[in-house]
């Protein structure tokens, strides 16, 4: 039971008309969409919430929640909340991967080889095998003399052009140390490979550009016209007509649009109950700051404690099972608070580590024991099993913003007073990430119109080229003077 996008972006008139569909279908939902979820039991956020809604998703399994921001839906819901669902999902632009062997002449993916694979993860090498026959194919369409790579990072994209497809490659990047980088692994490389590519930072004069082709992320750190962060040229809107529309994102909504509905329904049950409840202990700290330390201000970033701690703890757990020590729950690791350590802050809203499924990467260290242990099934924890937690995690919380305890803190009191509304944060999270594919959309959409509004110097096209269970962030916006030979008859639905 789906709605299909009966939207098109294949002419200017069509996006806008598109855009102008999202943003009256997000506007009734800003509630929903600009909170801050560490907030939740402070504001008492559920209340917004359509109350037949969250009595019918309150006896809905972990499963179902999960799979709410790929618009899959439950024949019992209401109606009410089964058209939000639905329609909210035909707004979205469709990511299933174009057939690019239709769209790009010549296109030929190989498989990269251990040498030029090193240091990539299994998403990096699928973007960069696809992404490098693409430019490859679409320079050579053109007759490109040269490849620009801007915000080449460490330069795995320059490099397998270079030395794989044979291209002259500049590479640009704001970080000089990812200059350093790229140039150490091309030196590495070259031992294996007969090729040249330019020093990383230099741009030679090009009289020209033929094509650009741009791939979007990382929306958190986009600029944003009337904010702080804003400057001259900003990143949103960047076309006339979504200035027409009068719509502004703020920070909390490109937070959003960092999430992914292929991540969310893949998480499973286990990770997705467990997650949700360190959810609930990050609202439920945070009623902590509000009472006891109101200097920190609001919604402090308590730092990426995971790595550390998540070694520290599986080192322990090998020792342990090496010994046939006790049980998953009675030598959980204590979150010792070393006072010495150094503790940043950030206010910087809800800006606190979350990876891109909008779940906390980096403080599930307390479940890792639990996970781990003998291979076994994770169960759900009782009452007194997350009070224990969350006074550990609000220990761990406090040692990051290098704040002491204090004796007349009442954890045990705080968490009673939330507990009741613990199983509601899942709903909201799941209800709220939603929206991330479609404020990514709005996005995307925006960045085709401005090249639409340029008239016909330009034609341009968007479509998906990774698998999105792979790289969730895959639509590519491919703009080209025209006769330059990349075919631009791809349907935008």
């Amino acid at each position: 039971m789906a709605k299909q996008c009966k939207y098109s972006c294949d002419t200017a008139a069509e996006t806008l008309e598109w855009i102008k569909a999202i943003a009256d279908f997000i506007k009734p939902f800003s509630f929903l969409i600009n909170a801050h979820v560490v907030n939740f039991f402070k504001d008492r956020l559920w209340e917004a919430v359509d109350e037949d809604w969250l009595q019918c998703l309150s006896n809905e399994s972990v499963e179902s929640l999960l799979l709410i921001p790929s618009g899959i839906v439950q024949d019992h819901w209401p109606t009410s909340l089964k058209e939000f669902v639905l329609t909210l999902k035909s707004l979205v632009y469709p990511r299933e991967q174009a057939d690019l062997k239709k769209v790009f002449p010549n296109f030929q993916p190989t498989s990269l080889n251990s040498v030029l694979a090193q240091g990539m993860n299994l998403k990096k090498k699928h973007e960069v095998e696809v992404l490098s026959a693409i430019v490859s194919s679409a320079a050579s369409a053109m007759r490109a003399d040269a490849v620009i790579d801007v915000g080449a990072g460490q330069g795995y994209l320059a490099q397998v052009l270079a030395f794989e497809h044979q291209l002259s490659v500049v590479a640009i990047d704001a970080c000089s140390h990812h200059g350093k980088v790229t140039n150490a692994r091309a030196e590495r490389i070259k031992k294996h490979y007969m090729a040249q590519m330019r020093k990383f930072g230099t741009l030679l004069e090009c009289e020209e550009v033929r094509a650009v082709i741009s791939i979007g992320c990382c929306y958190n750190l986009l600029s944003e016209e009337g904010f702080a962060n804003a400057r001259i040229q900003y990143g949103f809107p960047m076309s006339c007509g979504v200035k027409s529309v009068n719509l502004s994102l703020g920070k909390s909504s490109r937070d959003l649009a960092c999430q992914s509905a292929e991540r969310w329904k893949s998480l499973g049950k286990d990770a997705g109950l467990h997650n949700f409840e360190l959810h609930a202990f990050r609202a439920a700290f945070q009623m902590v700051l509000h009472k006891y330390f109101p200097e920190v201000g609001t919604s402090p970033s308590i730092g990426r404690q995971g790595k550390a701690l998540r070694r520290k703890q599986q080192r322990k757990i090998i020792e342990s099972e090496l010994q046939a020590e006790e049980s998953t729950y009675s030598d959980l690791p204590q979150m010792a608070c070393n006072m010495d350590e150094a503790c940043s802050v950030t206010h910087s809203g809800e800006s606190e580590a979350v990876n891109t499924s909008g779940i906390r990467s980096d403080v599930d260290a307390l479940f890792t024991k639990m996970s781990l242990h003998t291979g076994s099934t994770c169960e759900r924890t009782t009452s007194t099993d997350k009070y224990s937690l969350f006074e550990k995690f609000c220990q761990s919380g406090l040692c990051r913003l290098g704040l002491k305890p204090s004796d007349n803190i009442n954890f045990h009191g705080i968490w009673k007073g939330v507990e009741p509304y613990v199983s509601l944060i899942g709903i909201y999270w799941s209800l709220r990430a939603a929206f991330g594919p479609l404020l990514e959309t709005l996005i995307l959409l925006d960045r085709l119109l401005f090249l639409q509004e340029q008239g016909d110097v330009l034609e341009s096209v968007m479509l998906p080229i990774f698998d999105p269970a792979i790289s969730p962030r895959n639509v590519a916006i491919i703009a080209k003077k025209p006769d330059a030979g990349i075919s631009s008859h791809h349907s935008s639905r």
